[in-house]
Parts: structure tokens; sequence; C-alpha cells
């Protein structure tokens, strides 16, 4: 490749170019207009007068989960329940790429800027809407948060174990995988867009994404014929043993899938006799076996600290994980030397630990990150610079809370 190519492609993002009206909130929409953000695209976060929602949630401080999911965007301030508001949201989607709404259903329509609406001003458009149950269907219009889709996905219904209540996984995977989806459906359209330059609508359902998580649950439901037993200590999927193995100072997970595992875990816990046992010969063998195993290797296990317990074997070639809390992973060497995370100052809220989007392209540079902004720090930029406002115009909508 020609060096001045070389270096304009290593220069360029991948969404260098394309441009996203990020209306969304909270978590699930938030993230995927963080992760085209993070590829090169122009994200305008669109907050109501004030700033969105989560900002509030910190108090006195914006909270740190706005922050990790804002990176890298610019703010304006936008009133869509005033007509004057609505106009000029209608002006920008018009020379968009993209834009993302996650509202409940009919929400957009009801003002007057729904899908139909933007797809004839703008027929390139591709207009992302995230749910909780789909946009169609006879659940379409009940409320949906991470922890109710954790509910109703029958994701709660295998977290924890059978003489416990039926218990929420940690974190908000239901709509971070709804953020996932919304950001490939989003890319599969903008791919299709340029062969047949059609704008398209991108429907993505939280309570869809989370259905491909159950895989080994629904596989071992379908050969057993009967629902899989809720063990946060067993494999649905067969594999044994499968646990969290106590420490002297913590745990470690383990998981063996092959027969060299095993053979493995023996010879590291010091049960070499078992090597050759019929008994132990196999898997499915094993899991008939797994609480005389995990015995056994919690009574090597809990003789040792966490982390020699986990080296000897990591160094076996054991699928092995010390558990670690929030402090370890933020401070992992690992994902600071990868520049997952970084370490920033900001003015106001001190010193954090901010995440960089997980996807890399090897022939693009790696985006810098840019703290969240203010609500509204771009209002001029893009209201007067952009759209053509006068100083005047903006300054009337300022007062009148239009933006």
């Amino acid at each position: 490749m020609h060096d001045l190519a070389m270096e304009l492609t290593m220069i360029d993002k991948p969404l260098n170019g394309i441009r996203v009206i990020d209306l969304t909130q909270i978590y699930q929409g938030p993230y995927a207009a963080f992760l085209m953000a993070g590829a090169g695209a122009d994200v305008i976060k669109v907050e109501p007068p004030g700033g969105e929602r989560l900002r509030g949630r910190g108090g006195k401080h914006t909270p740190l989960s706005f922050v990790m999911l804002n990176s890298n965007k610019r703010s304006i301030t936008l009133n869509l329940k005033d007509p004057r508001g609505k106009e000029l949201l209608i002006r920008l989607a018009g020379e968009a790429d993209v834009l993302l709404e996650n509202y409940a259903p009919g929400v957009m329509d009801k003002l007057g800027i729904g899908w139909e609406m933007l797809h004839e001003i703008n027929p390139t458009l591709i207009y992302g809407s995230g749910t909780g149950y789909g946009l169609s269907g006879p659940d379409k219009d009940q409320l949906a948060m991470d922890h109710t889709i954790q509910a109703a996905s029958g994701v709660m219904s295998m977290t924890g174990d059978a003489d416990r209540p039926p218990a929420r996984a940690g974190g908000a995977p239901s709509d971070i995988m709804g953020g996932i989806h919304m950001y490939g459906g989003v890319m599969t359209a903008l791919v299709g867009r340029a062969a047949t330059g059609k704008g398209t609508r991108v429907e993505v359902s939280m309570l869809e994404s989370m259905y491909f998580t159950l895989c080994s649950e629904f596989a071992a439901y379908h050969a057993a014929g009967k629902l899989p037993v809720r063990a946060s200590g067993r494999s649905p999927a067969g594999a044994a043993p499968y646990g969290r193995y106590r420490c002297q100072d913590g745990w470690i997970a383990v998981i063996c899938v092959a027969e060299t595992h095993w053979q493995s875990i023996c010879r590291v816990i010091g049960r070499e006799d078992l090597l050759d046992s019929e008994d132990y010969a196999a898997a499915y063998l094993r899991k008939k076996r797994q609480d005389e195993i995990d015995e056994m290797i919690e009574a090597w296990s809990s003789e040792l600290p966490r982390d020699q317990a986990f080296a000897a074997m990591r160094d076996a070639n054991i699928p092995v994980a010390p558990v670690r809390n929030l402090e370890e992973v933020r401070t992992d060497p690992h994902l600071h030397e990868r520049g997952m995370l970084n370490w920033m100052t900001h003015p106001e809220i001190g010193e954090i630990v901010l995440p960089s989007s997980p996807i890399r392209y090897s022939e693009y540079q790696r985006h810098e990150l840019v703290f969240f902004p203010d609500p509204g720090a771009d209002n001029r930029a893009v209201y007067v610079e952009q759209l053509g406002l006068e100083e005047a115009e903006l300054a009337s909508l300022q007062e009148a809370s239009v933006i």
C-alpha cells in the first residue's frame, strides 16, 4: 500500500463520516451509540433541557454509569414536546445517517417524529428502535427494565440454586445485550444501505436478545424432557467438574470440558489414583459423582491462598479463573495494558477508570477517550454551525426552554 494511503487508513476510523442522532437513555441504547462513537461516528446525544435522567442518579456528581456510556459523544438539549423542538429534530434527522431511540413503543409516533415520518423526510435514514418486548405482539406495551427482562427471559429461573429464590444475574445483561444487538443491527443496515441505497428501521427487543444466552439450558431441557434444576454449581451442558471452590482468602472457578482437563486436575490436587478409574472416565460418569469431586477439589483449594490455587490450575492448562471483586477488575493490568481500561482525571468527579470500546480494528486508529459532555455543551456547534440557525434564534430557543 502507498505510504500516504496507509497513513490515511490508520488515521481514519471505520465510521468516520457517519452521523448518529442519539435519543436513547439509561443503558441499552446509549451503549449502542457508545460503540458507534468508539468507531468514529459523530454521535449527537439529544437530551431534554437539564439532561438525561441517568445523569441525576449520582446526586451532586454525574454517576460513573453515565460517564462510561456517553464518552466520545456530543450533547445538545431539545424539548421534543415543543413544536419547534420537533422541527429541529426533523432537520437533524434529515441529514443524519442513523437515529437511535429506546422509548416505549408508540412514543415517537405520538410525538409526530416516528419512523414513517422520518423515513419520508430521509429515505436513507437507518432508524434504530430498542424496546423491552418489541414493537408488536401482545406484550409490546409492558414496562421493561433489566431486572424484569431477566425474569421474563428465563435467565432468572436459571440463576442461583434450587433451595433459594430465583436470583438476578450481576450487572445489567439484558440492557447490554439489547445494546449490542441494536449496534449489530444498525451496522448491518448500513452495509445494506451501501449496496441498495435503502434506509430501514432496525428493531431490537431486549427479551429476544437474551434468548440465545440460554443455549445450554434449552439443550438440557430438550435432552432430558424436563426443566433443568437451578444450580449455580452445576453445568447445564454436562461438564464435570464445574464449580466455584473455596480457598483460604477467596474462590476460584473451574470448568472441565476435555478429558485432558480432568487428568490435569487430578494431578494438581494430588489424586493421580483416579486417572485410571473407570468411575471417572467420562464427563457423564463424573457428573454422577460431582458432589464427591467437588469435595476433593475444595479439600485441596481450601488449604491454599486463592492466587496460588489459581496459578497451579492455570499452569496445568485447566480452565480456571479467580473470582475477582470490582476493585481487582478495574485495576487489572491486562485490561489496562491493552487499553481497554484507562485511568483518567475529571475536573469534577476526580480520578476514575474509564473503559474504551471492546471492539478493535487492526487497520484503523484506536479512538482516544473523550469525557462525556455537559448537557447542551454542543448546542451552538450543532444548531448554529451545522443547521444554520441565527444566534438570536438560538438565544430565543434557550430562553423558551426549547433547547
